[in-house]
């Protein structure tokens, strides 16, 4: 499993900026967040490929600024729209072949009419993200179906192979679930985490200010898929200097190591 950092955890920061600050302080893998839709072109993907490899840093996932979008873009009855979205979506397919990201972040319907409609369109972008070389992978969202573990569960048992999921901790809490029930739900198609701590003061902490038992779940996640990334994810309001960001991660990457974590 390898531990990594969000540059959303930085957002409003340009995005190739908190790039930037995230790998000159030595963090190796990260997910990036497109917050704009000049942020695929491809001179731009070039210059974000640049800076990953001058500090010899993987970005592993893609999270896309269209998220609100996908209800209308994935799941209306506009078969035209549909057509148009997937066209759309190979920009961010084409990014992240030249970022070397391979998961990409869905959050699918906030109300889809049939779970059968949602198996059958999630199918058609998952099949297309595959036609360029990545993986299209349902988030739990709270405000979305997929905040749902029996959402989760149903729909995977619906999609057989042809399903992966993004777990985040902070959305199950949020959607009074807890995380286990999703790692239940998904199994061993869990590709990816957004994590972080939770307790008292909220659900989206630096590691430490919570309650949060990190090696449990790392334990759990690692017997479901050792290959998995987990990806730290905070809003820039719960933590302070840079620093601190920093400190979460080096000590995830820490608790990854006796889980196979290559050094």
């Amino acid at each position: 499993m390898t531990a990594g950092v969000s540059t959303a955890c930085l957002f409003p920061k340009p995005v190739e900026e908190s790039l930037y600050d995230l790998t000159v302080n030595g963090v190796s893998c990260v997910e990036i967040f497109i917050n704009t839709h000049c942020e695929l072109k491809k001179s731009f993907a070039h210059g974000m490929a640049n800076i990953l490899k001058r500090f010899d840093a993987k970005c592993v996932s893609v999270h896309p600024f269209t998220s609100e979008m996908e209800q209308l873009f994935f799941f209306s009855d506009y078969e035209r729209r549909m057509t148009d979205a997937l066209e759309y979506y190979k920009y961010y397919f084409r990014f992240m072949n030249m970022t070397g990201a391979e998961i990409f972040v869905l959050h699918g319907g906030k109300s889809v009419r049939s779970k059968e409609l949602f198996c059958e369109r999630y199918s058609r972008l998952y099949r297309v993200g595959k036609e360029n070389g990545v993986t299209v992978a349902l988030e739990n969202v709270s405000r979305c179906q997929s905040g749902s573990s029996a959402f989760v569960r149903e729909v995977a048992g619906m999609l057989g192979d042809e399903f992966a999921f993004v777990l985040d901790t902070k959305q199950a809490i949020r959607a009074g679930e807890d995380p286990y029930s999703f790692l239940r739900a998904a199994g061993s198609r869990t590709a990816h985490v957004h994590i972080s701590d939770s307790g008292e003061l909220g659900d989206c902490l630096p590691v430490g200010k919570g309650r949060f038992d990190f090696r449990k779940f790392f334990g759990k996640l690692y017997e479901l898929n050792p290959d998995c990334n987990v990806i730290l994810e905070l809003y820039r309001n719960n933590f302070g200097p840079i620093s601190e960001l920093i400190r979460s991660y080096n000590v995830i990457n820490k608790m990854l190591q006796p889980f196979g974590r290559e050094k």
